[in-house]
């Protein structure tokens, strides 16, 4: 079945469903920017971009069942599963609905599942690359309060980032210490050129604003 303009607008019906109430950080606005991002690159990059926008607006339909769980799920597993029996009602192809579950499955930072098709690639990338820049210091302080965290720092980030822990959900998390275990790597974790570009920008201005932070915090500036 052709991935019509009008399949994806009644498809992005569905998934908005599952956004409702949803945390900032993780809300429609932040699938949004992805979308944004991804058809960008994937025009670069020759992608299928209906399959693209597909998979963008159902990459994150259970990450708001994530974070209530507080990480005892995976959101890119969990929604995998789930965009299978949404794209089904609309008799999509078996290979398509294959490519954007399994794209979902992939864009996780965190699990251990490897995008193989370019459109995989450019969802990861797309994805990633709104965790870096303004948006990304942005999202990182309000995914910090959502999750109920209660300091702003501690000061000891860089030390417990050495020690290759997941801290989400813990009273040692903080925005700082995020950075200091993923977001300061992204750049490096890109798939295509195109992304690497965008990232290597947005972590520029990432790294610049951590190292002021720290200056007016220790009264230097």
């Amino acid at each position: 079945m052709k991935i019509t303009k009008n399949l994806i607008k009644k498809i992005e019906k569905d998934a908005k469903e599952y956004f409702i109430g949803a945390s900032g950080c993780h809300d429609w606005t932040h699938i949004e920017r992805v979308r944004i991002l991804a058809l960008k690159i994937g025009k670069k990059e020759k992608a299928d971009l209906g399959i693209l926008e597909l998979a963008v607006m159902l990459h994150d339909i259970c990450r708001k069942e994530e974070m209530a769980s507080r990480g005892k799920i995976c959101h890119a597993e969990r929604g995998s599963e789930l965009a299978r029996k949404i794209l089904k009602k609309y008799k999509i192809g078996e290979e398509e609905i294959k490519n954007i579950a399994d794209s979902i499955k992939s864009h996780r930072y965190r699990n251990d599942h490897q995008p193989k098709t370019i459109e995989a690639k450019v969802l990861c990338d797309a994805d990633k690359l709104d965790a870096l820049g303004a948006v990304g210091m942005s999202r990182i302080f309000l995914f910090a309060g959502h999750s109920g965290s209660k300091i702003l720092y501690h000061g000891k980030e860089k030390e417990l980032a050495k020690r290759k822990k997941n801290y989400s959900y813990s009273d040692k998390d903080s925005s700082f210490l995020e950075y200091e275990i993923k977001l300061k790597y992204l750049k490096d974790k890109m798939l295509t050129k195109e992304g690497r570009r965008i990232a290597k920008e947005r972590s520029e201005y990432m790294k610049k604003f951590i190292w002021r932070f720290w200056q007016e915090v220790n009264g230097v500036k």
